[in-house]
């Protein structure tokens, strides 16, 4: 098999999620989930160390992105954008917000009122 069927023009530099994070796995510590918003903080460190990667996601930031967005838009895998939002949140260049859910389901009697009111008008 020659060595030039295994590249793709059109795909652009191949590189593996492993490498970019490398080797690591989404932080358990942070609960990152696909809806979870991310939101850059301006700031004034200096973005050595970080990659193209934790580049991009800064960039879109600066109004919030769920991670599964993020997924999409830089074409990455969404555990890799865990790990690097991982990373900004370690620097302190972004944070986050997961979206609140009840703990119990609404009050049927407050749904019926609602309802009914609703029927009224």
């Amino acid at each position: 098999m020659d060595e030039d069927e295994w590249y793709d023009e059109a795909a652009g530099p191949l590189v593996r999620p492993y490498a970019i994070t490398r080797g690591r796995i989404p932080d358990s510590e942070f609960e990152l989930d696909l809806a979870t918003q991310v939101m850059a903080i301006p700031s004034t460190q200096d973005p050595v160390g970080l990659t193209p990667e934790h580049l991009a996601i800064l960039q879109l930031c600066k109004r919030p992105f769920s991670v599964a967005e993020l997924g999409v838009y830089i074409k990455i895998p969404i555990a890799v954008v865990k790990v690097l939002c991982g990373d900004l949140i370690e620097r302190g260049d972004v944070i986050v917000r997961s979206p609140t859910q009840p703990e119990q389901a609404p009050d049927y009697e407050l749904l019926q009122a609602v309802l009914d009111g609703l029927h009224k008008l």
